[in-house]
């Protein structure tokens, strides 16, 4: 199989609850590419990342989404794992009475497939070698799947899935909220190691800071449920120091907002 990576969102529309947050996002990321999405809070861009990992809230009413010529939106969502899609989540959940151990172990070999199961060992190497790598505290390993993680250490824990999973497109929402600049400066080392011509990345971010770790390819606007504005990394620096007025002055916008999703 091929390890080209082409992830193509068209014209992509999604409602919650009847209403219509998403109305016409067209987006294409490449392997080895880092395209940040920013915009003000209320714009669709978490509605975005859950809509295109199949979360049932999400009714996705019109476009297409296609990994490697794929439909993405006939997948179920196991399936959208299994095919490389990640998400690291805003708010990560806990769950008791499953080790992070387990939970990582069988993510891995749930990608992988029936017969082709990593074994222990190399399991536990790789883990603690990523783990090493997230100055994360060994013990961790043996704890419940975020259950009295502090927020960096659940945010270190969504990387440190990202990096034993080796899926083909990430995206990450919003991972540098609530993190200390030890715990940002930590979390992004882990995303840079991980990119490659083989992975596509889609970054949801509010703040210029995390791009000053990882240095974007393309930063995207998003306002009333599409993106209105693309650019480079300067994008991201005039956004920090302007704000987002001088779109809305630019192409007419009144109301940047489409409804209580971020």
């Amino acid at each position: 199989m091929s390890n080209a990576v082409n992830f193509n969102i068209d014209g992509l529309k999604a409602t919650v609850e009847g209403k219509e947050i998403l109305k016409g996002v067209t987006l294409n990321i490449k392997g080895g590419e880092v395209h940040a999405v920013m915009g003000p809070n209320g714009t669709g861009k978490s509605t975005l990342a859950s809509a295109l990992m199949g979360h049932p809230k999400y009714e996705v009413t019109a476009g297409s989404v296609t990994l490697n010529g794929e439909d993405v939106l006939e997948m179920e969502v196991d399936e959208r794992a299994r095919a490389g899609l990640f998400l690291a989540m805003q708010y990560p959940s806990e769950i008791s009475g499953v080790t992070n151990s387990d939970f990582l172990r069988s993510a891995i070999n749930a990608r992988r497939g029936e017969g082709n199961e990593i074994s222990l060992i190399k399991f536990i190497r790789q883990m603690e070698s990523k783990m090493k790598e997230l100055e994360m505290n060994p013990e961790f390993a043996h704890r419940y799947l975020n259950e009295g993680f502090s927020g960096g250490e659940k945010k270190r824990n969504e990387i440190l899935q990202m990096m034993l999973l080796d899926p083909r497109l990430v995206i990450l929402d919003e991972v540098d909220s609530g993190l200390d600049i030890d715990a940002l400066r930590i979390v992004a080392q882990g995303i840079n190691a991980s990119r490659s011509e083989d992975r596509g990345f889609l970054i949801i971010t509010h703040y210029q800071r995390l791009l000053d770790y990882i240095k974007p390819d393309f930063v995207h606007v998003m306002m009333q449920g599409r993106i209105v504005k693309s650019g480079g990394p300067e994008l991201a620096e005039r956004l920090e120091s302007d704000g987002y007025d001088w779109i809305k002055e630019e192409l007419g916008i009144v109301d940047e907002t489409v409804g209580q999703e971020a």
